[in-house]
């Protein structure tokens, strides 16, 4: 084999392992973005439920226990798709857990306070519930999402045959 073989060869190896390290940091980089996006979609879809039993809560005074199991477990995926703020956002939602738990167990809290605390914590949801249906939807479902009224969605026109 002569020097320019060899050298031709040695190019050739190194610029094919760089293309499939190119190639498969982009794969994982999409796959990560999947899992993240999927995270989030589960995310929203708990504190929409805690949500919900908040809001009972503030108008009717039963108190049902809210969820933190899917942020727990996919809090990791999160954490690197989420910037900072987002994330602090996020993580003061389930922070107001304690508060809804200690108006849970004692009821000595006046009406006042516990009034002000539940709409406190139904405006962290709020705000969690922006930063992920922005993150992890597209723009149209996130439109269909963002109502906060509590009436069903209107069902998707589909044109008669």
């Amino acid at each position: 084999m002569s020097p320019e073989q060899v050298v031709s060869a040695l190019i050739g190896a190194f610029f094919g392992a760089a293309g499939w390290l190119v190639v498969g940091l982009y794969m994982q980089r999409r796959q990560h973005h999947r899992q993240a996006r999927s995270a989030a979609r589960a995310v929203y879809f708990e504190l929409a439920v805690n949500r919900i039993d908040v809001d009972v809560a503030l108008r009717h005074g039963v108190y049902q226990p809210l969820s933190r199991a899917s942020f727990e477990r996919l809090l990791p995926e999160l954490a690197t798709w989420l910037t900072a703020d987002e994330l602090d956002t996020l993580a003061r939602a389930y922070m107001s857990h304690a508060g809804y738990q200690q108006l849970e167990r004692d009821a000595s809290v006046p009406q006042p306070v516990r009034l002000a605390l539940l709409e406190r914590i139904l405006a962290e949801h709020d705000a969690a519930s922006a930063v992920l249906r922005t993150r992890a939807f597209s723009t149209r479902d996130a439109a269909r999402l963002a109502r906060s009224d509590g009436t069903p969605l209107p069902a998707p026109e589909h044109p008669r045959a």
